[in-house]
């Protein structure tokens, strides 16, 4: 207890002295202000008063040289600065131009001059005084801004915290759903084998079984480590074009006999896109067999297509298949949802990872008449960093 309570004075002794000492630096900075505008009026008075009489032209200079030490003093220190800076101006012009006291018309003139000091002390004070009110409400402001700024921000960390947590209890639980059916697969082969030893029909049937599911682990593992770490994408400038035919031509094995037409969709004279080839034809050969999958039963066209626009390049894959319900597209990016019976739930939400990694956006939207459509958009030079 006593060691925590020594930690608030350790703290606030050097508050206050530097607090003290930023009101000393101030106090010290006034005076030498203070200083200089009355030193300026003497000088200015000082020779105002020697200047020669056939010398008039240099007069009416040095009166206007009034107004640079009052002006100066009010925006220093306001309008009672600029108050105090043009009385002294005035009593020193009093006393410098008493060599033309005899002149026609001078106490007039010299009154309507002492005056005029007055209200260009008095304006530029509060013209002063203003701006320095509006600086600190705006320092005043700023400093809100920044408090709530930085509560904003440990908020918002810990929400990430909260939601990482969140995620990683969802991918833990989604990972054990569905290792356990695997396992369970494996388990009853294995137990059928002990009971029928003799059997060969039934040998062939389990193995089948423990290597059909010794794979699919093996697969769900292998897009489990994708999702969770992955791989750093090696940039490359290439043409769009060629990727997308090799997309088509890999897809071309899960057509088979299907009624299902592949199309491009692309201008010929498309520029280059900046990206790691081998991802994105990861991710659009996903989204693709993804599409032939969802059409399949009622045959119809795949359009894998790309536009350009304002530096970015739009990818789409077009499918005229089962469209997901709203409800269900909320979750389409989420690890371990699917929808298929032998799907692991993992191949969108790899392809949703590799995309951000990118610098892109992968979107997911229901097409007005039927199917889905997957876009890909990607900047044609994204910032890698160092």
């Amino acid at each position: 207890m006593q060691k925590s309570e020594a930690i608030p004075l350790i703290q606030t002794k050097p508050a206050d002295s530097d607090r003290k000492g930023g009101q000393a630096g101030q106090k010290r900075a006034a005076v030498i202000r203070a200083a200089v505008a009355g030193l300026a009026i003497v000088a200015i008075g000082l020779l105002h008063g020697m200047t020669p009489e056939p010398f008039a032209h240099w007069q009416y200079i040095c009166q206007r040289l009034y107004y640079l030490p009052v002006v100066y003093a009010a925006l220093c220190f306001g309008w009672r600065g600029g108050i105090a800076a043009a009385a002294f101006a005035g009593i020193s012009y009093l006393q410098g131009a008493a060599v033309w006291r005899d002149l026609p018309g001078f106490a007039l003139y010299q009154s309507l001059e002492i005056v005029v000091f007055f209200l260009v002390g008095v304006l530029t004070g509060v013209l002063a005084d203003r701006e320095r009110a509006q600086k600190r409400a705006s320092e005043e402001t700023v400093e809100r801004l920044s408090k709530i700024y930085g509560e904003l921000q440990e908020n918002f960390d810990r929400m990430k915290r909260a939601e990482r947590l969140y995620a990683l209890g969802q991918l833990s639980a989604g990972l054990a759903h569905e290792i356990r059916n695997p396992l369970a697969s494996i388990a009853g082969a294995a137990g059928i084998l002990r009971r029928n030893r003799a059997c060969d029909a039934k040998y062939e049937e389990c193995l089948d079984i423990i290597n059909k599911e010794c794979a699919r682990l093996s697969r769900l593992l292998t897009n489990f480590l994708d999702f969770a770490r992955p791989r750093t994408p090696r940039y490359q400038r290439i043409a769009l074009e060629p990727l997308l035919d090799s997309v088509i031509d890999l897809a071309m094995h899960a057509v088979d006999r299907k009624p299902i037409v592949l199309r491009k969709a692309i201008a010929p004279d498309a520029p280059p896109v900046e990206t790691d080839p081998e991802q994105l034809k990861q991710v659009l050969l996903n989204l693709v067999i993804n599409a032939v999958q969802a059409t399949e039963e009622s045959g119809g066209e795949i359009v894998l297509s790309a536009e350009f626009r304002e530096g970015k390049a739009l990818i789409e894959v077009r499918d005229q298949g089962r469209a997901l319900s709203p409800a269900l597209m909320e979750r389409i990016f989420d690890p371990f949802f699917t929808t298929k019976e032998q799907g692991t739930g993992m191949g969108l939400s790899v392809a949703h990872q590799v995309v951000t990694q990118l610098g892109g956006i992968l979107t997911a939207r229901r097409n007005p008449d039927r199917g889905m459509t997957f876009s890909v958009q990607l900047p044609l030079e994204p910032e890698v960093p160092l």
